[in-house]
């Protein structure tokens, strides 16, 4: 019998894990270990019943290089840069965060100190060539050792067109310290401020990456292969994480993106919302045409990444955010219960009132069903943390909870509005798609605050980032500066780049035992008007020539902006995208087609004046095309339905359930 194949993606809360083995499918929800991740994918295997020498591929997703950044938790970093440019990691652009606020900081501190960057004799040209060539080496390398540190990061200017010089400052280091980031593998393009934070983050992340992926490779037997999710969507080996662990950034929301794109393409939702609602955040992205946007202008913690990533707009509203009251009335997050203690209403420990406790007051959530098989829900606990806020306010505790709710749904409607309106996207006509174990209980007053009319909740959605995970293609995604002129168009230029780029991405595949027929590769022109700052993705098919670019470029930009001015236009650089598809067969098996029968019917609070009869029904046992009207709570183990007066379910093949607001 063949072998497991396994996605886990470890969130703030909970562990999430789907095992598939031929027509077996497993999906499981653990509590998290902060302390001690590996021993939540454990924890997580034990949950499914697989046995670690059972698994054949096992793919994971982590928060471990985005908590380091977002908390500070770096390694010291000692920057090497062209002299006269070492200090452009505190220069920055000059720009302040908040104009108009003076007490706030106008930009991050530095990555670095100033004792910590060292300047090396050198200088390339904007096209490569030397104008000053490499001297002092030693002297030069000396300064670095001297700092101490065991992670070290290259930024020379103009490396990204020729790299000579970084490489060689390379080979004198290799062997003498650890970790070694080098700018034109991090980030090969223009703009030397990105890429040198780019390049320091890269560095500054380097041992906590690869101490982990070590350990994890070593307890998992060497029968099983490892993979990692990246923030781009798709999957890479560990070798590759390890060396630019920078990939790994949001790599666990990424996963769950990459399934809504697969479940837009299978469902045929041409713009589809995802919105992956956990115990610690909530994230959303655009899927349109079944395919997600992918950013390099992505910032975390403020600083620029320069990676090819999913664009995700996270933030810190989640099952587990506490609600406080402060002068500008009710907030919901940034601060969260987490995994420990977790909400009051887990009954390990937690005292403040959180978004989680005000939907166990109100009823939605079951308290005679185990969450994850470890977790016995408390409404008293919860009603005893809401209690001393509603007495300041003078509220009932009820219709604080209600409030608490339509806070949340404000909050997470201003996130997609970030990604729709901000975007010039009516995104009131797309179908929101809800996964994580407290989307689908969110998803329908979300909907009703942003004007939404369709929901739909995908199949496994408790565990979808974990499936997302073993769904993934195999992939990676480069970038390269090569500003192109059109009127002089250089396509043998362009075709070189292509090749190298090529060969750079197939080579970890080919090394994983795809063969070279399996691989599809995916180009996309960075194309802008003479004296624009930013470029639009055009892309690419086949051979190109200066009049055949200039033409998509014209209609892309008009299909964007609504005009195309005809100005001279330059190729700024080339993304190249490599994946090796995976065919699994990830179908839930076919429920009776038996009309099923509710399994409790209990009080639930929709509005503050009494509660309504509210029938419970066990997911599984819905097959299409039942239809079941609100109020209804639709639940298993990991997650709940909820579907509120004035909204219908309807069962979808492939296991997904469809909520409609029934005055739409």
């Amino acid at each position: 019998m063949t072998g497991w194949q396994v996605g886990i993606d470890i969130g703030g809360t909970f562990t999430d894990i789907v095992g598939a083995r031929g027509a077996e499918f497993r999906t499981a929800e653990v509590p998290s270990r902060p302390a001690d991740p590996v021993g939540s994918i454990f924890a997580a295997l034990e949950a499914i019943g697989v046995a670690p020498g059972e698994i054949a591929d096992l793919v994971h997703g982590t928060t471990r290089v985005t908590n380091a950044i977002v908390e500070n938790k770096l390694e010291p970093v000692t920057l090497l840069a062209t002299a006269g440019f070492e200090d452009i990691i505190e220069i920055g652009r000059q720009s302040r965060r908040d104009l108009y606020r003076l007490d706030v900081p106008p930009k991050p501190a530095p990555l670095i100190p100033a004792a910590r960057r060292v300047p090396v004799a050198e200088r390339m040209a904007h096209d490569g060539t030397t104008l000053r060539p490499l001297a002092d080496l030693d002297t030069t390398i000396d300064a670095a050792l001297a700092t101490g540190t065991r992670s070290m990061a290259v930024m020379l200017l103009h490396s990204y067109v020729n790299p000579e010089h970084e490489l060689a400052l390379a080979d004198r280091l290799r062997g003498r310290v650890p970790y070694l980031s080098l700018s034109h593998q991090v980030n090969p393009e223009a703009r030397e401020y990105e890429r040198c934070v780019a390049t320091v983050l890269n560095a500054a992340v380097m041992p906590l990456a690869a101490e982990y992926l070590a350990r994890l490779r070593a307890e998992l037997p060497a029968e099983a292969r490892l993979h990692v999710m990246h923030s781009a969507g798709g999957m890479a080996s560990p070798e590759a994480a390890a060396e630019r662990p920078l990939l790994m950034a949001l790599s666990g929301p990424a996963a769950g993106v990459a399934a809504a794109a697969a479940a837009a393409r299978e469902t045929g939702e041409p713009a589809l919302l995802s919105f992956d609602m956990g115990g610690t955040t909530t994230d959303v992205a655009l899927i349109l045409d079944g395919r997600a946007e992918i950013t390099v202008d992505a910032r975390l913690a403020d600083q620029p990444l320069r990676q090819p990533m999913v664009a995700i707009e996270s933030i810190g509203a989640g099952g587990g955010s506490i609600v406080q009251h402060g002068p500008g009335g009710l907030s919901v997050g940034p601060r969260s219960a987490g995994a420990e203690p977790g909400p009051a209403c887990y009954g390990r420990g937690g005292t403040e009132p959180t978004v989680c406790d005000a939907n166990a007051i109100l009823g939605y959530l079951n308290p005679r069903r185990r969450l994850g098989g470890t977790i016995t829900l408390d409404v008293d606990r919860a009603t005893a943390a809401f209690t001393p806020l509603a007495e300041q306010l003078g509220l009932p505790v009820v219709e604080l909870a209600l409030g608490v709710l339509r806070v949340a749904d404000a909050t997470m409607a201003r996130a997609l509005n970030k990604i729709t309106v901000e975007r010039g996207v009516d995104g009131r006509g797309a179908t929101l798609l809800a996964f994580g174990g407290m989307g689908p209980m969110h998803a329908t007053g979300l909907a009703a605050t942003y004007g939404i009319t369709r929901v739909l909740v995908p199949h496994a959605s408790s565990a979808f980032s974990a499936l997302g995970c073993v769904a993934a293609e195999m992939s990676y995604t480069r970038q390269r500066t090569l500003r192109l002129p059109g009127e002089d168009f250089d396509a043998a230029r362009l075709a070189a780049a292509r090749a190298a780029l090529m060969e750079e991405l197939a080579a970890p595949l080919l090394a994983q035992g795809v063969s070279g027929e399996a691989i599809a590769a995916e180009e996309t022109g960075l194309i802008r008007y003479r004296g624009q700052s930013y470029a639009v993705d055009v892309p690419l098919s086949g051979p190109a020539d200066g009049p055949t670019l200039g033409a998509a470029f014209e209609a892309r930009h008009r299909a964007l902006f609504g005009f195309a001015s005809g100005e001279a236009w330059e190729m700024l650089g080339l993304r190249l995208r490599l994946s090796a598809p995976r065919a699994l067969d990830l179908a839930p098996p076919a429920p009776a087609s038996a009309p099923p029968e509710p399994f409790a019917t209990g009080p639930c609070w929709f509005t503050p004046g009494a509660p309504l009869p509210t029938p419970r029904y066990e997911r599984s046992g819905l097959a299409p095309p039942l239809r079941i009207a609100g109020p209804a709570i639709i639940e298993d183990d990991w997650s709940t339905i909820l579907v509120p007066p004035g909204w219908s379910a309807t069962a979808q093949p492939g296991g997904h359930i469809l909520l409609t607001r029934e005055d739409a």
